[in-house]
């Protein structure tokens, strides 16, 4: 039921081998990214883009999240999912970037598609949350003559983790409520299925006055170059 991936793709090792090679290079679109942090106290990890087909989505709301989705979600930590769609030919691209988005703040990525992978996909972690990510799900990139195109994100639960909001469940490189790095540790537990985040509930080391956010948590406004 879980489908963030094209997955009958993912069980072919031969189609692997040619991921890495773009696509229909000679009609290569190149689009600019920006994304913009809307909540009053909630960080992003470094993002996560993809460009591919329509066949390809990072999860599926009400199924399962995959593995690579819940790392994300759980840890911030974007490299299985990341690899995962490098490994698949219906992906044209990805991008990872380096470094958290604060609030208010603004980043821009550059990434390139192509008249048959025209889809475009995002996320990245909400810190400090147990499993919240903010994502764009497989959305249709501009066509010639639209060249910008605007978009707002909410913020889901991957499910695989129970919202405890504890110091010791949630990672970090620091938040006043734990007087520095939060643990990380993974709890289990979890509703078992992707959906939209209910916002910090104010039962364990972050107060709702101080952490919550309300919908949609990012614009996103997508430019084609050429």
């Amino acid at each position: 039921m879980s489908k963030p991936l094209h997955l009958a793709s993912m069980a072919a090792a031969a189609l692997m081998a040619c991921a890495a090679v773009p696509a229909h290079a000679d009609f290569l679109v190149n689009y600019e990214v920006t994304v913009t942090n809307l909540t009053y106290n909630q960080r992003f990890t470094p993002l996560l883009l993809a460009s591919h087909k329509p066949t390809v989505a990072f999860f599926q709301l009400g199924a399962p999240a995959r593995p690579e989705l819940r790392t994300l979600a759980e840890e911030g930590n974007v490299a299985p999912l990341k690899a995962a769609l490098d490994s698949l030919p219906d992906v044209q691209a990805t991008v990872a970037g380096d470094s958290l988005l604060d609030p208010g703040k603004t980043i821009t990525f550059r990434i390139q598609a192509n008249p048959w992978r025209d889809r475009l996909s995002l996320a990245a972690m909400l810190i400090p949350t147990n499993d919240a990510f903010v994502a764009l799900n497989s959305i249709s990139l501009p066509y010639p003559g639209g060249s910008t195109t605007n978009f707002t994100a909410v913020a889901y639960d991957a499910g695989t983790e129970v919202n405890d909001e504890l110091c010791s469940s949630i990672p970090g490189p620091g938040f006043a409520e734990c007087g520095g790095p939060g643990g990380g540790g993974s709890v289990g537990g979890g509703e078992g299925f992707v959906h939209v985040h209910r916002g910090m509930q104010g039962v364990g080391n972050f107060s709702t006055a101080a952490r919550d956010w309300r919908n949609p948590v990012a614009q996103i406004i997508v430019r084609r170059l050429n």
